[in-house]
């Protein structure tokens, strides 16, 4: 079969597209067609060797999929040949033709998603709902800014506060990013480039500030979260890229709290309720994944460099 394979850590150009033997069905596995593989920012920090855990060389890259259960091991009851499924991580990586996964790996895929919003599904949308319901114990009625709303997380987290009775503020950098989360259901959506966007932020909760942020790029607006909370607010950390230099006061002043995600520390049991949830929220339609652009799996490389341009926004796909 076909697999993008990752010989040593650096650039994008060391994703090459290789045969490799298809993965072989051992008892308690699954082995998935893949009719789309999803790229996510992590795929990029691992690939460069800037990851806190490096697999071991070589490996081919990647956490998301949706395809059509190929086969099933011994012991594996939730799902049977023919099913179609999204996969939340693997035993060999998802870029590629097939992948074979752990029965905890793979969830149902209602018929109405498409193979390729299902390869958007996990990353992004169980790390925003970890951050916004699990991590931050956020509830209905309550003011979430989505700082930095336009990417997969973002799109993800603003339409499952929508769903769950959130008031929306979200931010993008682009028109046409900013026009995409109004209409998954924002209900204020705001340039973070524009001079006077705190100041607005600020006007739109009448001066009490928001009681959630979802951050996407602490390194660049820590600092400048503290000062946008209410009494009690929590800043969720999703993404940062380096350093920030914060204020204790603003957080000490407001009995405010900032709270790091990493979906890989999810338990079993947390990360199960998760996609519960999302397979419930696909269904109903409440959860509707976003894809900006579809590639050719010998494309990863293209694939790479454009989920990390600013002010992308949706979801990259491969297509085996």
């Amino acid at each position: 079969m076909k697999a993008i394979r990752v010989h040593q850590f650096g650039g994008p150009e060391v994703l090459k597209l290789e045969d490799v033997p298809k993965p072989e069905i051992g008892s308690g596995t699954v082995l998935v067609k893949v009719h789309a593989a999803g790229i996510n920012p992590v795929d990029t920090y691992v690939r460069s060797g800037a990851y806190a855990a490096k697999p071991n060389l070589p490996y081919t890259p990647g956490k998301d999929a949706a395809g059509v259960v190929e086969g099933v091991g011994a012991g594996v009851g939730n799902v049977k040949i023919g099913d179609r499924v999204y996969v939340g991580d693997s035993i060999t990586g998802t870029y590629a033709e097939y992948v074979l996964c752990e029965p905890t790996q793979v969830h149902r895929l209602p018929e109405k998603v498409t193979y390729s919003q299902g390869a958007a599904v996990n990353v992004p949308y169980a790390t925003a709902y970890r951050a916004l319901f699990q991590k931050a114990q956020g509830v209905a009625g309550e003011t979430v800014l989505v700082h930095g709303a336009t990417g997969g997380v973002g799109i993800a987290a603003v339409q499952l506060a929508k769903a769950a009775g959130f008031i929306i503020i979200g931010t993008g950098g682009t028109e046409e990013g900013r026009k995409l989360v109004k209409e998954q259901g924002a209900h204020h959506v705001l340039d973070h480039r524009a001079p006077e966007y705190l100041k607005q932020i600020l006007d739109l909760t009448g001066g009490r500030g928001v009681d959630l942020i979802l951050e996407m790029a602490a390194h660049a607006n820590l600092g400048k979260d503290l000062t946008l909370l209410a009494k009690g607010g929590r800043v969720a950390v999703i993404g940062s890229r380096g350093p920030v230099e914060v204020n204790p006061r603003d957080m000490m002043s407001r009995d405010a709290a900032i709270i790091g995600v990493f979906l890989n520390s999810v338990s079993p049991k947390d990360l199960a309720g998760i996609h519960l949830a999302l397979e419930a929220g696909l269904e109903n339609g409440a959860l509707r994944p976003v894809v900006r652009k579809e590639l050719p799996l010998a494309e990863a490389a293209l694939g790479h460099k454009l989920v990390m341009e600013p002010g992308s926004f949706g979801k990259i796909v491969l297509i085996p």
